[in-house]
C-alpha cells in the first residue's frame, strides 16, 4: 500500500491512497483525514485503507484522479518527532580520516543520533529556499521509516514490528555552518533546515524481498542537474538497522505515532557507486587529491533523489528539488 498526502485540507494535507504506478490516487478522508490521524488509529484504519488501495488496483475505487507531483504535500507535512541516524560507517569513517580524526570504538555499538526539525516538510516538488550559497547547501539522500506508537525502552527485537511505512528524505544540510555549531557542544541547530520527503511512504509489506532484516535492499539513485551522482546500496554497509535505530531512539521515552526515525546519509564502502551527499563526494576527493574538486550545491541546482525496484518501476516516487535563493523581505 502506497500513501501520500495532497495539499489542501490545511497543514496537516489530505490522505490519499496511491496507485502502485504512482499514477492514479484516491483520497481516503472517509477513513482517516490525515496521515497522522491514520496512524494513530492504525489498527482500525490499515485494513480500511488496504481495502481502498485493492479497489483502486482493479478500477472500482469511487474518485480516482489522476495524480500530478505538483499536488503533493510531503506525506506527512509535519510530525511530532524526527530523529536521524548515522547508520552507514564508511560515511562517518571517510570524513573523520579526511580531518585526521579516529572513529570512536562506541561508534560501532552505539547509534549515532539527533533531534532534527520536524515541525514542517517540504514536499517532492516543493524549492529548497536558503539565504546565501555561502552556508554550503547540500543534499542527504536517506531512508526513513514511520512508526505507530512505541513504548518506552522498547528492544531491537520487538521494534520493528512497530514500522508502518517505509520512505525517502532529502536531509538538507548546510556545510558550513555545521563546524561552529558543534564546536559549541550542543547540536545541530541552524544547520540543519527543513527536509523534503518522498511523494508517497509504502507499508513494508509493498517492498517484498527487498525489505528484510529491517533494511531496505535496493540502490538509492541521486542525480545532480540530470546528472548521475550516486546510487549506493542501502542493504548494505548499514551498521545499524532500523530495529535497532528505532530501540536507539525509545530507550528512555516513548515515541509518538507517526514518529521518522531516519537512516542517515546512504553510503557505502565501494565508492564506485557514487554518493549520497556533497560532503561525502568532496571526502573522497580531499582523500585522493587533497583538496575537494567539486562545490556545494548553487541557486538553480536541481536534486533527484529516487529507488527502482527491480523492474525499473519508481517506487516511492522521486524528490525533485530546485535549490533556490530565499526572498528579500
Amino acid at each position: 500500500m502506497k500513501l501520500g498526502s495532497l495539499k489542501e485540507g490545511g497543514r496537516d494535507g489530505t490522505l490519499i491512497v496511491v496507485s502502485r504506478d504512482l499514477s492514479q490516487a484516491v483520497r481516503a478522508t472517509a477513513v482517516a483525514p490525515t496521515l497522522q490521524r491514520a496512524l494513530e488509529t492504525w489498527q482500525d484504519t490499515q485494513q480500511r485503507l488496504q481495502a481502498l488501495a485493492r479497489a483502486l488496483e482493479d478500477g472500482t475505487a469511487a474518485g480516482a484522479f489522476a495524480l500530478e507531483a505538483s499536488a503533493l504535500a510531503a506525506p506527512l507535512p509535519r510530525a511530532y518527532e524526527f530523529v536521524d541516524g548515522s547508520a552507514y560507517l564508511p560515511h562517518v569513517e571517510r570524513v573523520r580520516r579526511a580531518r585526521g580524526a579516529e572513529v570512536p570504538a562506541s561508534f560501532y555499538t552505539d547509534p549515532l543520533m539527533y533531534q532534527a526539525t520536524s515541525a514542517a516538510f517540504l514536499g517532492p516538488r516543493d524549492a529548497v529556499k536558503v539565504a546565501s550559497e555561502d552556508y554550503g547547501i547540500d543534499l542527504e539522500a536517506e531512508i526513513v521509516v514511520v512508526t505507530d506508537d512505541v513504548p518506552m525502552a522498547v528492544t531491537p527485537a520487538r521494534a520493528g514490528g512497530h514500522i508502518r511505512l517505509v520512505g525517502l528524505v532529502n536531509d538538507v544540510s548546510l556545510r558550513n555552518l555545521i563546524p561552529g555549531e558543534l564546536a559549541k557542544g550542543f547540536g545541530f541547530l541552524q544547520s540543519k533546515p527543513r527536509s523534503a520527503l518522498s511523494p508517497v511512504f509504502v507499508t513494508p509489506d509493498e517492498l517484498g524481498p527487498a525489505w528484510h532484516g529491517n533494511r531496505l535492499h535496493r540502490p538509492l539513485l541521486t542525480h545532480v542537474n540530470g546528472r548521475w551522482f550516486g546510487a549506493p546500496e542501502a542493504g548494505e554497509d548499514m551498521q545499524f538497522d532500523f530495529a535497532q535505530l528505532l530501540a536507539h531512539a525509545a530507550r528512555t521515552r516513548p515515541l509518538e505515532a507517526g514518529t521518522l526515525v531516519g537512516s542517515g546519509t546512504i553510503a557505502n564502502h565501494d565508492t564506485s557507486r557514487g554518493a549520497s551527499c556533497l560532503a561525502e563526494l568532496r571526502t573522497v576527493e580531499t582523500l585522493r587529491d587533497g583538496q575537494p574538486s567539486t562545490p556545494f550545491l548553487g541557486f538553480g541546482d536541481v536534486v533527484r533523489i529516487e529507488m527502482l525496484d527491480a523492474a525499473g518501476a519508481s517506487i516511492f516516487g522521486a524528490i525533485e528539488q530546485r535549490i533556490e535563493p530565499l526572498p528579500q523581505p
